[in-house]
């Protein structure tokens, strides 16, 4: 006999690509009114399992049971029949349609052959409302933030009456606050004898939000433990070795400035920022959503036009708004967005490596091939990329795996100073000590390192000074001895002042990007 709250069981699911074995002879099941957190590092096979449930890929063996029936998944439509949603990590709406096309795209309700857009949009209002998030049906979604776009995703799937939901890091990109709102909305969901299927990599939310946990390693389903089991348990399991410091900065010797930043303004967007990185430092910035910081940092890689204000590298002015200027004076961007942004997906490992360094690996017009793959080759080997080959599309890789293509490609570059935007979003504890213990390397090889992080522990761990931003401005600067998560948070918050407005022209702003 079935158990009656069983929603979903998986057994002995088995996934091979060319050269990978994803998933071997892994095991779970979901209940009614449960949150299941699925744990594991990037490239665990995480990803595999729920695309095999969303119908995404098919398991070469094992079996899917849905409400104590053995079930083939072929498809989306195959997977909304079966009552199972899927929020993915890089949201599925159309951002030129409104929130409530998007939540019934492909089941509009029509009236006499015609889409009854009122309906639509009263059906979609109440979704929004059982969310608790206030946003009109109309709205366009390209206009949503981050947070506003995760709540329609879950609309999308209450509208499906979605009896299992699985959840791809959804606190990814949220504030704190924003955490909080969700896990009331996950809970009120649970409450309603939902099941949801909850991936994270971060483990203070398991014991918060969860039930039960399933771990898996290396393609293998390793344990199930309850969601209060300890997080050094958990990293143990999810791992296999204990790691000892969550934030393993090694201090370097502090040398001369490399980067120097005086009086950076853009209108409205950030105004009179200066600060310096030496040599064998890492700075940190901290501050809100919103506060300015990628804009700065943006701005200074010559991404974004400035009004005003001076960039300097090793005492060399750089001309504003001038990527390539920023590269031949030795900066590196990693951005937030690493794949809209820092690759290209469909292209190989060994492309993306070498993405960089093809200018400079160009003669006549043809490119060092076989020195840019011995480079690359050498690269992700000192990282530990995780592939098949060089050759295997970077799409196709795990998040902590993408990430260090990424760095990678800078650090064959020989960067000076190298600006990481969030490097450790989306990134299981694992992976992070690696990027941590990489950081340490390029410090002790006497780069300068610029650090944006919303993890406020990882800043506090890792800086050996912290900038904190607010409203556009620098609210403050703490040593590491001062830097407290009460210190930042106080700055943070606060109401910057300046003594002078800050009067950026937006002719010199024109200026500065006219043929560039």
């Amino acid at each position: 006999m079935s158990d009656p709250d069983e929603l979903l069981r998986i057994e002995g699911i088995r996934k091979t690509f060319p050269g990978v074995v994803a998933l071997d002879g892994v095991d779970f099941d979901l209940r009614r009114g449960e949150v299941h957190v699925l744990l594991g590092e990037n490239g665990a096979g995480k990803s595999t399992l729920i695309k095999m449930l969303s119908g995404a890929y098919t398991p070469d063996a094992g079996r899917i049971l849905v409400g104590g029936e053995e079930v083939r998944v072929h498809g989306a439509q195959d997977a909304e029949r079966l009552g199972i949603a899927t929020i993915y990590q890089e949201f599925n709406l159309v951002p030129d349609l409104t929130v409530a096309e998007n939540i019934f795209l492909g089941r509009q309700p029509r009236r006499f052959g015609m889409i009854d857009r009122k309906r639509m949009e009263d059906d979609a209002a109440t979704l929004l409302k059982r969310v608790g998030v206030d946003v009109s049906p109309r709205a366009r979604v390209r206009d949503l933030g981050i947070a506003r776009l995760q709540m329609v995703e879950i609309a999308k799937a209450l509208s499906l009456n979605a009896r299992v939901l699985i959840m791809d890091e959804p606190t990814a990109v949220l504030t704190s606050e924003e955490v909080q709102k969700l896990f009331t909305i996950v809970r009120g969901l649970r409450a309603d004898g939902v099941g949801i299927v909850f991936i994270t990599h971060h483990l203070e939310e398991i014991g918060a939000l969860g039930d039960r946990v399933t771990v898996i390693r290396d393609g293998k389903s390793v344990g199930q433990v309850p969601a209060s089991t300890p997080e050094d348990e958990l990293v143990r399991l999810m791992v296999g070795r204990s790691i000892e410091q969550q934030y393993p900065r090694e201090r370097a010797e502090k040398g001369a400035p490399l980067l120097s930043v005086e009086g950076l303004g853009r209108d409205g967007v950030f105004h009179d920022v200066s600060f310096e990185v030496h040599a064998g430092e890492v700075v940190g910035i901290a501050g809100l959503v919103g506060a300015g910081r990628t804009e700065v940092v943006r701005a200074v890689f010559g991404a974004d036009p400035y009004g005003r204000g001076v960039v300097r590298v090793s005492g060399t002015e750089l001309r504003r708004h001038d990527v390539n200027a920023a590269m031949d004076a030795g900066i590196g961007l990693v951005p937030e967005d690493r794949k809209g942004q820092g690759l290209v997906l469909d292209a190989s490992v060994e492309e993306n490596l070498g993405l960089v360094t093809l200018r400079a690996a160009t003669r006549a017009g043809l490119v060092d091939r076989k020195g840019q793959r011995a480079a690359a080759g050498r690269i992700a080997g000192q990282l530990g990329v995780r592939m098949a080959g060089l050759g295997q599309p970077v799409r196709t890789l795990s998040g902590g795996n993408q990430q260090k293509v990424v760095i990678g490609k800078w650090l064959l570059a020989d960067t000076k100073v190298l600006i990481l935007d969030e490097p450790t979003r989306g990134i299981d504890v694992g992976a992070k000590v690696e990027i941590y213990q990489l950081i340490n390397e390029l410090t002790a090889a006497g780069a300068a390192v610029l650090m944006i992080s919303s993890d406020l522990p990882e800043v506090l761990g890792m800086s050996d000074r912290v900038l904190v931003m607010a409203q556009g401005r620098i609210a403050g600067e703490l040593s590491a001895d001062q830097a407290t998560q009460d210190a930042v948070m106080s700055l943070a918050v606060s109401t910057p002042t300046t003594e002078k407005t800050d009067t950026e022209n937006p002719e010199t702003d024109k200026e500065a990007t006219r043929g560039h």
